[in-house]
């Protein structure tokens, strides 16, 4: 990941905070912070398929924020204090989560469709639509994964010896 030329070349970035049956991305969001990027991490609005990627300020940030009753880690509802991704100069890179993938970019998540709106909404921003890459095992690839018309393939899917 940190030697990808997507990665390097991304001054705007969002990543998931990983839960303990995802990709680990602790190392990533350190090294985020460590060539002077900006993070961006997501907020999830409950009962609803709305999602914003606020701005981390460091890595040690992450140990401020609430546990959400999913058991993710993200700012709190009434945190204004940081920058929407959206409301500045957009991503140019999110790293994406999800249970399966498949060769042609497609995407399980968790049902919600959360990053597929939010990047609906990313490609009406001035910046248009940032590269996506998806972080998973090995184990998550797939021939095929169920789709509907809402989903949005990815750009890439990076996963051990692939």
């Amino acid at each position: 990941v940190i030697g990808h030329p997507k990665y390097q070349e991304s001054k705007r970035i969002a990543i998931f905070l990983s839960m303990p049956d995802e990709v680990q991305t602790e190392e990533i969001i350190k090294d985020i912070f460590k060539q002077g990027k900006e993070c961006f991490i997501p907020r999830y609005k409950p009962q609803s398929n709305h999602m914003d990627m606020l701005k981390l300020s460091s890595a040690e940030d992450i140990s401020s924020l609430g546990l959400t009753s999913w058991n993710i880690l993200q700012p709190s509802d009434d945190d204004s204090t940081r920058e929407e991704a959206l409301a500045g100069g957009g991503l140019d890179l999110i790293f994406m989560p999800g249970l399966g993938f498949d060769k042609k970019g497609n995407r399980l998540g968790r049902g919600k469709g959360y990053y597929d709106t939010y990047l609906e909404r990313c490609m009406k921003h001035p910046s248009g639509k940032p590269y996506t890459i998806a972080l998973a095992f090995r184990e998550q690839i797939c021939e095929s994964v169920p789709v509907t018309e809402n989903d949005v393939p990815i750009d890439e899917i990076l996963y051990e010896d692939c």
